[in-house]
C-alpha cells in the first residue's frame, strides 16, 4: 500500500515549481491533494497531471495573503475531502535586493506571503491535524550562506518560518502533530531559466553544490516531503532538512 493512502494533503503554491512537484509526489503515494494558489489555470494543470497518473486532486483558488481566503479554502477542503492530514506551506513571494534598495512594501510582501501565511494556515488547520498530522514548511538556506547579500528580506521571511515551525513542533507534540522544514534547492521555473541562461555566475553557483546540480521539484524535493509526512518519519519533528545537494551547512 502507498505510504500516504487515505491521507488528505493541502499544498499552497501548488501551480508550479516546488509546490507542483510536492503535490505530484504526495499524490503518487496515495494522498488526496488540495492544490492551492492564486491562479486557477496552473492549479488545474497540476491536478490534471495527478489525474492522468491515476491520483485524486482538486484546485482551490486562494490568496495566501488574505485571511478570509485562507479560512474559506481550509473549510472548502474539509467539506470536500472530510479533513486535512498534511499541510505543506510552500507559497512565497520572493523579495530580492540589497537592503538599501528594497522598499517596505516589498519587505512586507515577503513577510505576508511567507511567515504570516504560514502562521495563519497552521492555526486554521490545527483542529484537523490533531492525532497524526504532519506539516512541512518551506525554508531556505539563504540565511545560512556565507554571503547572503541581496537576500536579506527573503532570508528574514524564511527564518521566521523556521522559528514558527520549531515552536509549533514543541507546542503540538502532545497532539501528535509533527512540524518540520525543508530547505530546497529546486529547479523551479525561475531557477531553471537562470541556469539555462549560462550567465557568468551560474558555474560558480553550481560549484558551491557538492552534487553539482539543482534538485528536481518532484523526485528530489517532493520525495523528501513524502518521507517527512509518512509513518517512517514518525519520530522526527521540529527540524530543518536541507535538500540542496549539500550546499548549506547548518550549525
Amino acid at each position: 500500500m502507498a505510504c500516504l493512502q487515505n491521507k488528505v494533503a493541502l499544498v499552497t503554491g501548488g501551480g508550479q515549481g516546488v509546490g507542483a512537484g510536492v503535490a505530484l509526489a504526495l499524490a503518487s503515494e496515495g494522498a488526496t491533494v488540495a492544490v492551492l494558489g492564486r491562479t486557477l489555470g496552473p492549479l488545474e494543470a497540476t491536478c490534471a497531471e495527478i489525474h492522468r497518473r491515476g491520483g485524486r486532486a482538486e484546485a482551490f483558488v486562494c490568496d495566501v495573503m488574505e485571511l478570509e481566503d485562507i479560512e474559506s479554502a481550509v473549510q472548502e477542503v474539509v467539506d470536500e475531502f472530510g479533513g486535512i492530514d498534511i499541510l505543506i506551506n510552500n507559497a512565497q513571494i520572493v523579495p530580492l535586493g540589497d537592503i538599501l534598495e528594497l522598499s517596505e512594501d516589498e519587505y512586507h510582501l515577503g513577510m505576508d506571503s511567507g511567515p504570516l501565511a504560514t502562521f495563519r494556515f497552521l492555526k486554521a488547520c490545527y483542529p484537523y491535524l490533531r492525532g497524526e498530522g504532519a506539516v512541512v514548511n518551506m525554508a531556505s538556506s539563504a540565511a545560512v550562506r556565507g554571503n547572503s547579500a541581496g537576500y536579506g528580506a527573503y532570508a528574514a521571511a524564511k527564518e521566521a518560518i523556521r522559528a514558527l515551525s520549531r515552536a509549533a513542533a514543541c507546542e503540538w507534540g502532545p497532539d501528535n502533530i509533527r512540524v518540520n522544514c525543508v530547505m530546497p534547492l529546486a529547479n523551479s521555473p525561475a531557477v531553471a531559466s537562470w541556469v539555462e541562461s549560462g550567465e557568468d555566475d551560474v558555474a560558480a553557483f553550481l560549484e558551491s553544490v557538492p552534487l553539482g546540480r539543482v534538485g528536481d521539484c518532484e523526485e528530489d524535493i517532493g520525495r523528501v516531503v513524502v518521507f517527512l509526512c509518512s509513518a517512517d518519519a514518525g519520530f522526527i519533528t521540529g527540524h530543518t532538512i536541507p535538500v540542496d545537494g549539500g550546499q548549506a551547512l547548518l550549525r
